[in-house]
């Protein structure tokens, strides 16, 4: 369990250590996202309907991978990248697992508060990650889905319905924090939420955030409003995790398919960052990338702990 006396000295430290934290895993290119969609070259796993674009065979799963397609993996912490072999990467991600990843079971969840300011928040001893998306994007069902009980997080066909920043305690060591939606258009004007003066208060000032799980919806073309999300996000050094939902739908059968949506997202990716920030497919029907994403927070949550 972290706790920070939070001297003069210790605050910068802790500044240090965020800095060095955060140059890790996002470093955008551009401040205006190109759109324009086009097939990236290597896909380590599939999970969706989709035929797998590169077959990985028994003989190659323990051979490096080469340098062109390292490039679009994110390598954590503690990994040499010219020893990153196909079998270090998580199914439906580009995420690496290395030396830092632990016990990801999640044995225990409790409510701790709900506040309406970012100063009225939990004190900042324990480490958390910040859930965050448009209001109809599942981030109440992919709460649900992760620990694994139906009502820890409130669940409604309302998009928009989360109107205060959830603190929820996880094994008495770390937090999720469930935050407001954006981009609802339908609510009324008086119920709209100021995401500006709101959640952004809450991002930049929170020493103990390790990292933001940028939800997507993969049943729907890319948003500009998330693209917009993601690079305010890079600009203010925010650590982000891209996770992508409901990869197990199609909407009725017209438009494009979630792997093909996926495709143009990461077509986004990789026009506007440097380094590619880490991505996950999951799915809070199926379980879809439950147990990798669990994984990878455990690396981020260990990591930012030592």
């Amino acid at each position: 369990m972290w706790v920070f006396p939070f001297s003069q000295g210790a605050q910068t430290m802790l500044l240090a250590h965020r800095l060095l934290f955060t140059s890790i895993f996002l470093s955008p290119s551009s401040s205006s996202p190109s759109l324009k969609p086009q097939p990236l070259t290597l896909t380590f796993s599939n999970p969706t309907h989709a035929k797998p674009t590169r077959h990985v065979s028994p003989a190659s799963k323990t051979t490096p991978i080469m340098e062109k397609d390292r490039s679009v993996l994110f390598v954590p912490p503690g990994v040499d990248p010219d020893e990153v072999t196909p079998d270090m990467v998580l199914p439906g991600s580009n995420i690496v697992i290395g030396p830092y990843a632990g016990d990801a079971k999640i044995k225990e969840v409790v409510f701790v508060k709900s506040s309406s300011r970012a100063k009225d928040c939990p004190k900042h001893d324990r480490p958390e990650f910040a859930i965050l998306g448009r209001s109809n994007v599942g981030k109440s069902s992919l709460i649900n889905a992760l620990v694994k009980k139906k009502d820890v997080a409130l669940t409604s066909k309302k998009p928009g319905k989360t109107k205060l920043i959830n603190h929820f305690l996880v094994n008495k060591s770390w937090y999720f924090v469930d935050l407001p939606g954006y981009g609802f258009a339908k609510a009324p004007e008086a119920a709209r939420m100021d995401w500006s003066a709101f959640t952004k208060g809450f991002f930049l000032n929170r020493d103990n955030l390790v990292a933001v799980l940028l939800l997507v919806d993969a049943s729907v073309p890319p948003q500009r409003i998330d693209l917009d999300c993601a690079n305010w996000l890079g600009r203010n050094n925010i650590p982000m995790t891209f996770v992508f939902t409901k990869c197990d739908k199609m909407k009725g059968g017209k438009g494009k398919r979630p792997d093909e949506n996926l495709r143009d997202f990461k077509q986004f990716i990789a026009e506007n960052y440097k380094q590619h920030p880490p991505w996950i497919m999951t799915s809070s029907v199926t379980g879809l990338g439950r147990d990798e994403l669990l994984l990878h927070m455990s690396q981020l949550r260990n990591y930012w702990d030592q």
